[in-house]
């Protein structure tokens, strides 16, 4: 619950809102295509769901969004799940990617800054981008490549795989990705659901100081894709290319330009998966022109990303942050690569990062920007940040000490903004707002087309309640399909199962009265003790400003008597102990801030808490360890990233049983 009318964070001030691409679309929509002229965001964003086809209309017109043969309307069907975006239309996402490179001006200026653990920079022109996606095309073709054929990447956050990408899309083909610290199983867990007929696979990568070698890990995705025609090596650390294998350098060396496949809007751009911590990850398949009009809505209007900016946003591959950092290309903004430890060789690496390449949106995760703060990191201190106009994290929700320290550690003049989202429409149900201002703990709007609610169990919609995240409309970045779900029940179990024709996320949120957002944490770890839900997030907020917590994991267990057990796992900061103080303390932390109903029935010190490869913490395999399902039936293996630690959790399970 928000308070009636805290005092904001942060405010643009006349000039920041005059000069923000929202601002500036507004009118022209007001004059071009009826959009409200007055009331800000507010009523532009009404309007954009009210108006649904209007409103997206205008975006492909504010955008250039170049249709290579023209559609009959915007919004076909508006049935969800199975909306029918711009029939009629084909598009070709990589030749708005590449667009700048036509402009003189612009043509030799960075496309992409790629930056390693030396931190020395490594340009790639918007030319020279153009020609080696070119080349790539060619040679994709000579290989056999065709629209609808998929290709794979085992690669790290570098140009390459940008290059793979764009050259993917550039022949219709269908782009997968996975980084190269994700072992065999959890590859052959995605990339066997798709088939991939071409595999681009460095030989290891560098973290941390030191090369992981990767090439035996290599041979057994060879071995185990059967459907592959191609292999190529990236000589990340410099060896020779495998018998069978080709040469990167070979095919991407040619002066090409690329020859753009036209596809109809909805053809697959991509497919990406969920975190698969409880069986098959799901392989979720977007839409070329989807994902085009989407990014270039979020990127352009939210984030307010444009030719002068570069956009910095820590993440890997297997993350749909990639591919939304990938995008920044869509808005002629330089995208910065980083392939490396977030946090070496310390934690303040990514405020270096953000320096020395001159970023002015830099994007990160909840838990990083947490860590800082725990470390003592005084960015603005040691850092001229003074380009960096945004700071954006994702990944979780962030709280409000989060707030408050970016406030204080790196401007005070600073636009926060904490976004929300999913992998299912790789975009943000919620976020960046450049004319809004922002209050603590809070996530600026909901996104333009985006009609986002907060709905209780019988579907009403609530404000200053607690609810379930639906989304009312349709999104053009919303899956297309599953892939292997030839019937669709798949894609309508996850999402549409409990509201029909309704997206449900599976997060809980509070829409205020003001129209910020507040993100509770997932809705089915969700800790309901005699009828009084709360976020597994709120809990987290709360324990781990505690200098003893390094990190928490609280489940909340319906016994078969009707009782509730709710323990509280604790990962300690190094030389702190779990006596009774610190029990005592946790216990008055979570009664005095948050609830007394959700006081740990236990506070139990763990060696660890479980992630997804992604960063995330696990809640709902852990509970199902508890509740007595044997390890291999709560968890997919490949998907954790210390499965050894599951082994703790499950011997808990076993003492109480």
């Amino acid at each position: 619950m928000t308070t009636a009318n805290p005092a904001p964070l942060w405010q643009p001030d006349e000039q920041q809102i005059a000069d923000a691409q929202v601002t500036r679309f507004q009118a022209w929509a007001a004059e071009q295509h009826g959009a409200p002229a007055e009331g800000g965001y507010e009523a532009l964003h009404r309007w954009s769901v009210t108006e649904l086809d209007t409103f997206w209309k205008a975006v492909t017109d504010w955008f250039d969004v170049r249709f290579t043969h023209p559609y009959a309307r915007v919004l076909g069907s508006r049935a969800m799940p199975g909306a029918e975006w711009f029939p009629g239309a084909t598009v070709n996402y990589a030749a708005h990617a590449l667009r700048t490179a036509d402009d003189p001006a612009r043509a030799d200026t960075p496309a992409i800054l790629h930056v390693d653990e030396t931190q020395e920079q490594r340009p790639v022109t918007w030319t020279e981008l153009r020609r080696q996606v070119g080349s790539l095309a060619a040679e994709l073709r000579t290989l056999g490549v065709r629209p609808g054929d998929r290709v794979s990447g085992y690669l790290p956050n570098i140009p390459e795989a940008v290059v793979a990408l764009l050259a993917s899309a550039t022949v219709g083909a269908v782009w997968t990705s996975c980084a190269p610290d994700f072992g065999a199983r959890s590859v052959l867990d995605r990339f066997q659901q798709v088939e991939p007929v071409v595999l681009f696979a460095v030989d290891g990568y560098r973290y941390g100081g030191k090369e992981h070698d990767r090439r035996d890990t290599v041979t057994e995705l060879r071995s185990e894709l059967p459907s592959l025609r191609g292999v190529v090596h990236i000589p990340l650390l410099g060896s020779e290319a495998p018998e069978g294998a080709l040469a990167w350098s070979a095919l991407t060396s040619a002066d090409v330009t690329p020859v753009y496949e036209e596809v109809p809007f909805d053809h697959p751009l991509w497919v990406l998966y969920s975190s698969g911590t409880t069986g098959l990850p799901k392989a979720i398949v977007q839409s070329q022109g989807g994902i085009l009009v989407e990014h270039l809505k979020q990127l352009g209007l939210h984030c307010d990303l444009g030719p002068d900016d570069r956009f910095f946003w820590y993440t890997s591959t297997g993350w749909m942050m990639w591919n939304f950092l990938v995008s920044g290309l869509l808005t002629g903004t330089t995208i910065v690569t980083y392939d490396g430890s977030p946090g070496f060789p310390g934690t303040g690496a990514q405020w270096s990062i953000a320096e020395r390449t001159g970023a002015t949106l830099f994007g990160t995760s909840a838990a990083y920007v947490m860590a800082c703060r725990k470390a003592g990191v005084r960015p603005s201190h040691d850092h001229d940040l003074s380009r960096v106009k945004c700071v954006a994290t994702t990944g979780s929700p962030l709280p409000p000490d989060g707030f408050r320290w970016l406030h204080d550690e790196v401007r005070a003049d600073l636009w926060i903004a904490s976004v929300s989202g999913g992998t299912d429409v790789c975009s943000c149900f919620a976020g960046a707002v450049a004319t809004l201002p922002v209050y603590i703990g809070e996530l600026q709007a909901p996104g333009l087309g985006t009609d986002l609610q907060a709905w209780d169990h019988e579907g009403n919609p609530v404000v200053d309640e607690v609810g379930e995240l639906v989304v009312t409309n349709p999104m053009p970045s919303m899956p297309i399909r599953f892939w292997n779900d030839p019937d669709g029940s798949r894609y309508h179990d996850s999402y549409f199962d409990t509201y029909p024709g309704v997206w449900r996320h599976g997060d809980w949120i509070t829409v205020t009265s003001r129209g910020s957002v507040v993100i509770h944490g997932r809705s089915d770890s969700t800790l309901n003790r005699q009828g009084v839900r709360m976020g597994s997030a709120d809990i987290y907020e709360a324990v781990e400003r505690l200098p003893e917590i390094r990190e928490s994991l609280v489940i909340g267990l319906e016994q078969p008597d009707g009782g509730y057990w709710m323990p509280l796992f604790v990962h300690l900061a190094p030389g702190a102990v779990l006596d009774d103080d610190l029990r005592a303390r946790i216990k008055l932390t979570i009664r005095e801030q948050l609830s007394p109903r959700h006081v740990p029935d236990e506070i139990i010190e763990a060696p660890g808490v479980p992630h997804t490869l992604t960063g995330k913490r696990i809640e709902v395999p852990v509970k199902r360890l508890l509740q007595g399902t044997p390890l291999e039936k709560a968890v997919n293996p490949g998907s954790i990233d210390n499965l050894e630690l599951l082994r703790f959790y499950e011997e808990i399970a076993r003492k109480r049983a």
